[in-house]
């Protein structure tokens, strides 16, 4: 139990491999869902499809001892993982009704061929639903990130709901540290709309919080403005730590040489957190993770078809599309006959706000010259200043 009133109902996960097709889950995932116990009771999200039975499993067994049926079904977010159950639910027990925004109700639509315009209940940002002791209002959280998102907070209780915010990788049974893969979570799914999670943060500040439900991941029900200060922190797309982050892909070792020496020399300067990621072989996740964690990047890539590596062009695109700001960026850069990968990895970055270009960078020809070495050492000094 996660108060006197409500209970937990949702599913591990333990054989998934891939999260929305592209995020290592090695952990596997939680699908969260809650069940609020009142005059009338409330069924807070479903599951993933292959957890149907599960769920409504356990929505039976929290209810047995009751002899009761659940009055609503509140559907925060109707991305597949939370949204599959849904008509289940609803042929199961045929006097619940659905509670949700306009926009969810569309895509229900689009999902199930109905949109239950028998048993809806249309919220908006503000509205309010009496359960007896629980009174729950709904906050609109657009694009944290889907449009039809709502946060719902119950004011007895004072549970946020969160949807998809605070949430990470993993299952419940994991013991792991929840800022890592809640930080990969958020940066790979969230991260492009720090806007709307500023937005929605505010809202949230006005209420008196005592526990966050969030969608995936544990419940949280200490030290909260830990979890919140991240939000705030990677919403704002300011960088949480000191460090830096050498990225890089190499062909025949000379570019990884390179980034070696680099990288002790800027441990033998003091900077305590050097990230070392080489894009071709380690998971891109976190290597994007780390990109918006540290304040300083360095992009270290051979010219690949008078242009640059795909590697490295891929992980540019990633950071490009969720937003990547207020950096500083150097650059590393081998060809054997036509260096072209700076001049490449610095258009890719065009679209990105507020970037400082290091004045110091490094450009090999085929292998490491002594003039490179110089070059590592001027650039270790100003990445470490």
């Amino acid at each position: 139990m996660i108060t006197k009133d409500i209970a937990y109902i949702g599913v591990n996960d333990k054989k998934i491999d891939l999260f929305e097709g592209q995020y290592k889950v090695p952990n596997g995932m939680a699908y969260n869902s809650y069940l609020i116990t009142d005059k009338d009771i409330a069924v807070m999200d479903a599951v993933d499809v292959n957890f149907v039975d599960e769920w409504l499993g356990n929505i039976k067994n929290s209810l047995k001892e009751t002899g009761r049926e659940p009055s609503y079904l509140i559907v925060q977010h109707m991305e597949p993982d939370h949204s599959a159950g849904i008509d289940r639910f609803m042929k199961t027990y045929p006097n619940a009704r659905i509670v949700s925004s306009a926009k969810a109700f569309a895509m229900m639509k689009n999902f199930f061929g109905t949109d239950y315009s028998e048993r809806r209940i249309v919220i908006a940002e503000g509205d309010t639903l009496n359960l007896g002791e629980h009174v729950l209002s709904f906050i609109a959280a657009p694009m944290v990130h889907w449009p039809e998102v709502m946060f719902t907070y119950d004011s007895k209780d004072k549970v946020l709901f969160s949807a998809d915010g605070f949430g990470k990788f993993g299952a419940l049974d994991t013991d792991e540290d929840w800022a890592c893969e809640a930080r990969r979570y958020y940066y790979g799914i969230v991260g492009k709309y720090g806007a709307q999670v500023q937005n929605v943060l505010k809202k949230a500040a006005k209420l008196d919080i005592q526990v966050i439900c969030p969608l995936h991941g544990p419940v949280l029900t200490e030290n909260l403005s830990y979890y919140v200060d991240l939000y705030n922190t990677w919403s704002a797309y300011a960088s949480e730590s000191s460090g830096v982050v050498i990225a890089y892909t190499s062909v025949y070792g000379h570019t990884k040489k390179a980034v070696e020496i680099l990288a002790e020399k800027l441990r033998e300067k003091g900077v305590q957190k050097v990230s070392v990621t080489d894009l071709a072989r380690d998971d891109m996740a976190e290597a994007v993770e780390d990109a918006f964690r540290y304040p300083k990047i360095v992009l270290a890539s051979t010219t690949y078809n008078a242009e640059v590596f795909p590697f490295m062009r891929e992980f540019i695109n990633h950071l490009v599309e969720r937003g990547f700001k207020n950096k500083m960026i150097a650059f590393v850069e081998n060809g054997s006959w036509a260096p072209m990968a700076k001049k490449t990895m610095q258009r890719l970055l065009e679209p990105c706000k507020n970037i400082t270009y290091a004045e110091n960078g490094v450009t090999i020809l085929s292998a490491l010259s002594d003039e490179n070495l110089k070059q590592i050492d001027s650039l270790a000094d100003e990445l470490a200043g």
